[in-house]
């Protein structure tokens, strides 16, 4: 028999299994039946969660981490898996996965099937490599949402069929995300300009790249790729720039000393901050400030 740990559920889960009827409906229907899901779910920092199948299971497995890490054995291969790392668990290989004890993972998971299935799996394999992080996109988890809604709700066949092809566009988004087309570039854009709004609504703190990076679910060298891209600099370079935009505005409009403007920008240490400054304006704030009083 299979082995399945869940202990008592996790806090927030989310979770659709298909009635066998449903299933052969949506199977044998010709427009869902080229791809069809069979099982859904959201479980979030899964504690306890360990599930371990033979190879007589029938349906492809899709594994989406968006916090914590896990573990993936396929046919004797361990995977380990963290934040924006999906995987693609193929028909009839014994595997098992599990959250990891210390950091248990958050994930979004489907079962799927259909005649047009296993050419995807096959085309992951041409796209996906072990261990490779797949760009945040929060549309993607608003599609999932959508899809499970429309499950949860009734079983007619159009909505079923509507469900499957928006399954299929789930999936698909992952599998060929490195295709550079307009959509793509608009989400990227979308999030880059999410990036700067959050920086420019934070200028009062202190962020690292890893930390702007976690925010967004995003690695530090995707960050950094996309963010240089779009604006020609790298995240921490842009804040910086930003926070002696707004160190400019306190000495004008203001009367707060260098040190507490330089504790409005973020920056704990004045000194760093007076460097900071007259590197990017030539000129320290001292200096700065006494040219605009004299104006």
């Amino acid at each position: 028999m299979d082995e399945y740990t869940l202990k008592e559920g996790f806090l927030g889960q989310k979770m659709i299994v298909l009635p066998s009827a449903i299933k052969n409906r949506v199977k044998n229907n010709p427009i869902s039946g080229k791809f069809y899901v069979t099982d859904l779910g959201y479980f979030p920092k899964a504690h306890h969660h360990f599930r371990k199948r033979k190879k007589n299971h029938g349906d492809y497995i899709f594994i989406y981490c968006t916090e914590g890490r896990g573990q993936i054995i396929i046919d004797n291969e361990k995977t380990e898996i963290t934040p924006n790392q999906y995987i693609l668990i193929p028909k009839q290989l014994p595997h098992s996965y599990n959250a990891s004890t210390e950091d248990p993972w958050s994930i979004y998971w489907m079962h799927f099937n259909g005649s047009i299935a296993n050419d995807l799996y096959l085309r992951h394999k041409t796209t996906h490599k072990k261990n490779e992080t797949t760009p945040f996109v929060s549309d993607r988890l608003q599609l999932f949402h959508q899809i499970f809604d429309l499950l949860k709700s009734n079983y007619t066949n159009y909505q079923l069929e509507y469900a499957n092809i928006l399954s299929l566009n789930f999936v698909s988004s992952f599998i060929f995300s490195k295709i550079d087309i307009p959509f793509t570039h608009h989400n990227k854009d979308n999030l880059v300009g999410a990036i700067i709004n959050f920086l420019n609504n934070n200028i009062n703190k202190s962020y690292k790249s890893k930390d702007i990076a976690k925010e967004f679910n995003l690695s530090v060298s995707y960050l950094h790729t996309i963010f240089k891209k779009r604006t020609g600099y790298s995240p921490i370079h842009f804040f910086n720039l930003k926070k002696i935009q707004k160190a400019c505005e306190y000495l004008n409009f203001t009367d707060l000393s260098i040190k507490e403007v330089s504790f409005k920008i973020g920056l704990q240490d004045p000194l760093y901050f007076s460097r900071l400054f007259k590197k990017h304006m030539g000129i320290s704030p001292k200096t700065y400030k006494n040219n605009q009083n004299h104006k």
